[in-house]
């Protein structure tokens, strides 16, 4: 049924659906780029329409009460940010405990502009030993999916490398919030290479 719903979604704004067709069954998937509220049904419509159950991170109060059970439909996992066991260990944690999980992040972590992406996504997947998936939402075009998997190796700076390559064409709704692939410990370890 959802499947249903999620090619008939991009069927109707006229969008294609592209890349990957085979998943791993534990990966974190880079949800980007995220300019637009429009990011959420659409990312949901192409993770239906692949078959897909994707979770994503939530903060644990958001789980508490009378709506807590629907966010945890929604495929919500409860973190603790004031836990002194940090967040990346917390979801590396989890992943060890599930035998399929399928994770969402935003890397951008919000929709306005920012200078570079929060590098949790690929800490997660580095210490989980889970591959990261680049999907992506490419309002331009009107397609989206998932256009690849690698396991990271270590070398951020070599990975993000591929990371830019793939995404340097895939336009958000709004271009001008957009932000180039990057972390800022890159500059640290091209700092630490001119500093030896």
């Amino acid at each position: 049924m959802l499947r249903f719903i999620g090619r008939t979604w991009l069927r109707v704004f006229g969008w294609k659906l592209e890349g990957e067709r085979k998943m791993p069954r534990r990966f974190v998937f880079i949800a980007a780029p995220h300019t637009s509220n429009w990011d959420f049904p659409f990312m949901m419509a192409t993770a239906w329409s692949l078959d897909v159950r994707i979770r994503w991170l939530g903060k644990h109060t958001l789980f508490q009460g009378p709506f807590g059970w629907f966010f945890t439909a929604l495929g919500g996992v409860p973190v603790d940010r004031r836990s002194a066991h940090g967040l990346v260990s917390q979801v590396v944690d989890r992943f060890s405990l599930e035998d399929d999980m399928i994770l969402g992040v935003p890397p951008e972590g919000t929709r306005g502009k920012v200078d570079c992406w929060r590098s949790g996504f690929y800490h997660i997947a580095l210490g989980a030993k889970v591959p990261i998936g680049m999907a992506f939402l490419d309002f331009e075009k009107r397609r989206c999916g998932i256009g690849g998997f690698f396991t990271p190796t270590g070398d951020v700076r070599a990975d993000m490398d591929r990371v830019r390559g793939f995404y340097s064409d895939i336009r958000g709704k709004f271009t001008h919030l957009e932000c180039v692939p990057r972390l800022r410990e890159e500059d640290d370890v091209v700092e630490a290479r001119d500093a030896a």
